[in-house]
């Protein structure tokens, strides 16, 4: 079977139109993401993170713009490709890291992993292994924030492969006919796990479908982490304001592939050296420089900065203890309510 070749756009370019100090935030948030992920890779190849591990590497515009786009009090609920989310939502990343490592430090004492990070001090209602479980679940967020007359948003992010979810349509349907304050955020990365957008939907405009349940639908170039921001900002006044759900198609791509256990066989290494050329991070540093925003010398203290807050996070993982076993079986519950 013929690979489904996915042209790359002309890298994001145009001004930056914020100031310097919340620029660089943006920037160095990106950075934080590329640089754990980049040693969680390392560290999975040595075993000392296991399990499934889905890296968010050149996504990172995504969940960096939206999450900034947001009040630190609406609700987050993200997929297994979290760590992102979780780490700019503000997690700590030592603690993020001992999750990843299986220590009882973690965020869910390590028993969750990469694809469960949760925070309740953060409103991240955790990472979830299924796909398109989380939406029914921001539904359900969103309903208990707009009946106690809340301003909450509830964003809520998925994948492409999600939108072939009967959840999908379910949650869609709800939100639009109750109005919910949700904030419907899919990450097409084009691939679903290895399967190319074309061979999965007949509908390849994400938007049309999200049209279909009369609620607003935008897309915005998920490389580009001023586009995310923007379209993110609006949508957020939208829904903050009570007219109903928002649907936002953010395009994207990763650069790793969907796992890593996946070879990666699906698509060309051209095609991926292509879309490499519009990473958020190199892209959106030049445009800074360009500006007199950013200098090298400046970038190279942020990303020394980055790199040494990683290397306290693999520190404080690495000196963890793991639960003991006699704890194991503290929260599991019998099927007949007890516990075991």
């Amino acid at each position: 079977m013929m690979e489904i070749e996915h042209p790359a756009p002309p890298p994001p370019a145009g001004p930056v139109p914020y100031d310097k100090e919340f620029a660089l935030t943006l920037l160095r948030d990106m950075v934080r993401i590329r640089r754990l992920e980049e040693t969680c890779a390392q560290r999975y190849g040595e075993g000392k993170i296991r399990g499934f591990l889905h890296l968010y590497i050149g996504e990172e515009a995504v969940c960096v713009g939206v999450l900034h786009a947001l009040a630190p009090d609406d609700n987050v609920v993200a997929t297994y490709r979290e760590h992102g989310h979780a780490l700019v939502r503000g997690m700590d990343m030592g603690v993020l890291m001992a999750e990843m490592y299986g220590k009882q430090e973690g965020c869910a004492r390590g028993r969750g992993g990469s694809m469960h990070l949760f925070s309740r001090a953060t409103r991240l209602f955790g990472g979830n292994a299924i796909v398109g479980a989380g939406l029914p679940l921001a539904v359900g967020l969103a309903l208990a924030e707009q009946m106690q007359g809340s301003q909450r948003v509830t964003a809520c992010f998925f994948g492409d492969g999600a939108v072939a979810e009967g959840a999908f349509h379910e949650s869609m349907n709800l939100a639009a006919l109750w109005k919910l304050p949700l904030l419907l955020c899919c990450e097409n990365n084009l691939y679903a796990m290895g399967t190319a957008l074309e061979r999965h939907e007949s509908q390849t405009d994400l938007c049309a479908k999200a049209a279909s349940y009369k609620m607003p639908a935008f897309a915005a170039d998920g490389m580009d982490v001023v586009a995310v921001c923007e379209a993110a900002r609006n949508a957020v006044a939208s829904v903050r304001g009570g007219t109903g759900p928002v649907f936002l198609e953010l395009r994207t791509y990763r650069f790793r592939a969907h796992s890593m256990y996946d070879p990666d066989l699906y698509r060309q290494a051209a095609e991926v050296e292509a879309w490499k050329a519009r990473g958020p991070i190199h892209t959106f540093t030049a445009r800074l420089k360009a500006e007199g925003k950013l200098t090298e010398d400046e970038f190279l203290s942020l990303d020394a900065d980055v790199s040494a807050e990683v290397a306290r996070a693999e520190a404080f993982a690495e000196a963890g203890t793991l639960e003991p076993v006699e704890d194991l079986l503290k929260d599991v519950c019998s099927p007949a309510g007890g516990t075991p």
